[in-house]
């Protein structure tokens, strides 16, 4: 059994992972720390959690923790890494991983040093409707992929995260926040990287430095395009959708926890295939493979490429100015070897 700390214990904690804790066979939590000292000794009362630590520095260094989950703002994962790295305590941190590739850089060096798995709570990649859709691209069904196009739409009006405006703590707004669970899903399903980028991005007076919506359009490496649309302006939506030379796979809602959803296979317009999952059990099989994985002596995913990979498309398309008041469009493109080159070097991207 592992036991778990986790640095930052918010919403996210509290909505998610309290059931992924609950329902996981391997893994358990014992000890938590956030900002708020107080509403830390809450929480922990609320949810039976038997440690509570008034300072990250503390949490990592008790013999009662093996690994720390790192659930913080983003602003705050690279000083926690460090932290849990320097105590030897095996780290899984949350999405975006870092501000920039070459804080995510540091961190795998530091992780790599203290010889401690490392891993990111890409936590959709268990999803049982994205291994639906692979398996069936993998089997040809659709032929070929030439389009792919994911979208995370939902409202951020009310949200008890107020950080996620703040540019001091979060890592940009919907394509940092939700963004990179889209590409993350499209790279997982058709088994491939991203060669090139370019981002058409837009604030609003909510939004002020960050982003409100976003288009992000990607080259893939076999030759097939994809896009990713994100917006806290709208209510909820996920999409899931690749189009083969074939037919078209499509899921609604397909990156959702909350319920069943249906993948659907279409040929010619004709329903040819359907299948009903749930994602409901994501977060317990993530929590669970995350210490098998580190017991078992392999690698964590992500790989060291594409966490770097990942951090340079979420933080390069980011950083002109505004070309109206109120706000911000982008258009970039980058070839691959200038991403991997800059990568290496652990250069900070601009913001």
């Amino acid at each position: 059994m592992s036991r778990y700390g986790i640095l930052g214990f918010g919403h996210h904690a509290a909505k998610r992972l309290m059931k992924g804790f609950a329902e996981a066979s391997e893994s358990k939590l014992v000890g938590l720390w956030r900002r708020d000292t107080e509403k830390a000794r809450v929480n922990a009362k609320e949810y039976a959690i038997p440690l509570v630590f008034d300072t990250p520095e503390a949490l990592c260094a008790s013999p009662e923790i093996d690994a720390v989950f790192i659930v913080s703002p983003d602003a705050l994962h690279l000083p926690h890494v460090l932290l849990a790295a320097k105590h030897g305590k095996a780290i899984l941190c949350e999405k975006p991983l870092a501000l920039n590739v070459g804080e995510a850089e540091e961190m795998l060096a530091a992780a790599k040093a203290a010889k401690v798995a490392f891993g990111v709570a890409q936590n959709m990649r268990y999803n049982r409707s994205l291994d639906l859709i692979r398996k069936w691209i993998a089997a040809g069904r659709i032929g070929k992929p030439q389009l792919a196009h994911s979208q995370f739409s939902y409202s951020a009006e009310g949200s008890p995260r107020t950080w996620i405006y703040d540019p001091a703590l979060a890592c940009g707004g919907p394509i940092g926040d939700v963004g990179i669970h889209c590409v993350d899903a499209l790279r997982f399903v058709l088994g491939t990287d991203v060669t090139a980028v370019s981002t058409l991005a837009h604030r609003d007076a909510g939004s002020g430095q960050v982003e409100s919506h976003a288009v992000v359009a990607l080259d893939l490496a076999f030759g097939a395009m994809a896009t990713v649309t994100v917006t806290t302006r709208s209510e909820y939506r996920t999409v899931i959708e690749v189009t083969g030379e074939a037919g078209v796979i499509l899921c609604e809602n397909g990156l959702t926890v909350d319920y069943p959803v249906d993948v659907v296979l279409r040929r010619g317009g004709d329903i040819v295939a359907s299948e009903r999952v749930s994602n409901a059990d994501a977060y317990s099989r993530m929590l669970d493979g995350f210490p098998r994985g580190s017991k078992a002596g392999g690698r964590i995913w992500p790989r060291r490429k594409t966490r770097c990979t990942t951090s340079a498309l979420l933080t390069r398309p980011i950083g002109a100015g505004a070309t109206a008041p109120g706000s911000r469009s982008v258009s970039r493109s980058r070839r691959a070897h200038r991403r991997r080159s800059r990568c290496r070097r652990g250069r900070r991207a601009s913001r």
